[in-house]
Formats: C-alpha cells, sequence, structure tokens
C-alpha cells in the first residue's frame, strides 16, 4: 500500500474508497455511515453546521471529520455571548484497522482554528467487531446529547488557563516535559511552538507570558498531527494542562496562581509567598536543587 501524506480532502472522495474485506472478526465502519449519521443527528438535535473539514492518510484508511457547530436551541447565556471559541464535534475513523472508532465534543479558537478536546472520548472508543456499525451510531448520539455540558467545560477551562502566568522558561520545561514524558508532540512541533512563542501568528487575548498563550502555540502545532493521532494528542494535552497547572495542587482551587509571586531566598532556605488571597497548605522544597531551577519545583502539598 502506498501510503499518502494527511491532507485535507473532501466528504465525496472518502465516501467513494472501498472498503476492506477482513473477514467476520473485523466489521468495517465505513466514512459514509459516519458522516451520515454525524450530520442527521447533528441536525435533528438543534445543532447548526457552520463548517465541515475532512482529512486522511494512508489513502483514507484513516480520516477524520471536524464541524463546527452551534446549539440554535440553547438557552445557556455562557455559550450564546460566547466569542472566543466556536463549538466542534470530530470523529476519526479507520479502515486498516490502525486505530478505533472515535468521537469527542470540542471547540475551536475562532481567530485560528485551533483546536481544544475533552469530551469523554476514552468511553467512546469503539473496536470494529461485531455490532460496531450500531454502536457507532448510539456513541455519536451520546456524545451529541452532552455537547453542551462538554463545551461549557472548555469554556472555563479556557478561563482557568487565563488566570495562570507562565514565563518562557515554564512554558520550555512544560514544552520538554510534553515531548520526552508525555510523548504528545513530536520534534518538529517542538520548532512549530518555539517559533510561535518567539512570535505567535495569532492574538489570543492575552499576554505571552500566559498558560492560555503556552495552549494555543501547542494546539497549533497539534494541527500536523495525523488524523489518527490528533484527537488522542489534543486531549492528552489538554488533560495534561489542567492536571498539571489547574487541577493539581501547584494551583489553587479558584485557579489565581501566578508563579511570579513566587521568590527564593539566596541561602534558598525559604520561599516567600507574597500578595496571594489565597492560604496554601505546607511548601515541600528539595535541599538539593539548585536556586535556578527551585522556583521551578515548588509543590504544594494537600
Amino acid at each position: 500500500m502506498r501510503y499518502k501524506k494527511a491532507t485535507e480532502t473532501t466528504q465525496v472522495y472518502l465516501e467513494s474508497q472501498p472498503l476492506p474485506n477482513h473477514g467476520k472478526s473485523y466489521t468495517v465502519i465505513s466514512h459514509k455511515d459516519v458522516i451520515d449519521n454525524t450530520k442527521i443527528l447533528l441536525e435533528n438535535s438543534g445543532f447548526t453546521i457552520r463548517k465541515e473539514i475532512y482529512r486522511a492518510n494512508m489513502n483514507a484508511q484513516v480520516a477524520q471529520g471536524v464541524y463546527h457547530i452551534y446549539p440554535s436551541r440553547t438557552t445557556n447565556d455562557l455559550i450564546s455571548n460566547e466569542s472566543e471559541l466556536g463549538m466542534m464535534f470530530a470523529w476519526t475513523n479507520s479502515y486498516d484497522k490502525s486505530v478505533r472508532f472515535q468521537c469527542a465534543i470540542g471547540a475551536y479558537v475562532a481567530i485560528c482554528s485551533n483546536g481544544m478536546m475533552c469530551g469523554d472520548m476514552m468511553n467512546f472508543k469503539r473496536k470494529h467487531t461485531g455490532t460496531a456499525d450500531h454502536d457507532m451510531v448510539v456513541q455519536l448520539s451520546n456524545q451529541i446529547k452532552n455537547a453542551e455540558k462538554h463545551y461549557v467545560r472548555i469554556l472555563n477551562d479556557k478561563e482557568s488557563l487565563k488566570k495562570i502566568s507562565l514565563t518562557k522558561r515554564q512554558q520550555s520545561e512544560l514544552l520538554g516535559r510534553l515531548f520526552i514524558d508525555e510523548e504528545i508532540i513530536t520534534s518538529s512541533q517542538i520548532s512549530c511552538v518555539k517559533k510561535e512563542m518567539k512570535k505567535p501568528s495569532y492574538d489570543y487575548n492575552c499576554n505571552d507570558d500566559n498558560a492560555w498563550a503556552f495552549y494555543n502555540h501547542v494546539t497549533h502545532s497539534l494541527k500536523s498531527s495525523p488524523p489518527r493521532d490528533w484527537m488522542q494528542d489534543s486531549q492528552n494535552f489538554h488533560d495534561f494542562m489542567m492536571t498539571q497547572l489547574v487541577a493539581s495542587n501547584a494551583v489553587p482551587s479558584n485557579n489565581d496562581f501566578d508563579w511570579k509571586k513566587v521568590s527564593v531566598n539566596n541561602d534558598a532556605s525559604e520561599i516567600d509567598v507574597s500578595n496571594m488571597t489565597v492560604e496554601y497548605d505546607t511548601i515541600e522544597v528539595d535541599e538539593n536543587i539548585s536556586n535556578s531551577v527551585l522556583i521551578h519545583e515548588a509543590y504544594i502539598t494537600g
């Protein structure tokens, strides 16, 4: 099989690709069935589809659909008044067994179409066996049914990230962890992020030394992920940011944490935390760590 580089394609192209024959042990879910059911369920659930984006690689053996949508029947003022992030629905499907069918609600940044995935995607992965084609429809329906809940969560996550200051050094350290420890980004994507950190392609309505800016630099680079990996990479990155910077003990529950307010004495024996409105528990310090690294290794323990 001659592999093709991932590229944007059309609905017609995906639907025209022949179905493989993997025998009785593997139920093929056709791209056409995924597309048809996605659009029917979205429209029947009161969503307006504003844009459709399709990508494929490996001669359409792996395909991806992304839909920019709007809940026309919403009564939620937070959703109605949101201008930075639009609601998104995405799915991934394969003919070559390289990835299970998966779908999730997400969001896209209006000015650049950077993607955010946070729906319960891990619960909506399905092997292509048995009644997979029927289960695919059930999974689509369940995700769409909970779309507003997941979208509101993303909007709140965005605001939490905007309240967190990150120096360029801290952003670089996180970038290294995403590459070495988490294996979420590639070396070429690191280069993309570094370029965005120096000269952002878009205005994200925040300072450069901000977690939301860093988040968008990374999601901008993830656009180059192949269809097989993009959804999982995007969700893994979102979870990483929320657990490491927002939900972890390193950030207070009101998310109003500023790394710049943590300073270190010359002897590195004490940490001075000033101008903070939230009370913290014990701060543990490794006595063997150097002054230059200490500021990045402060942990708030419960």
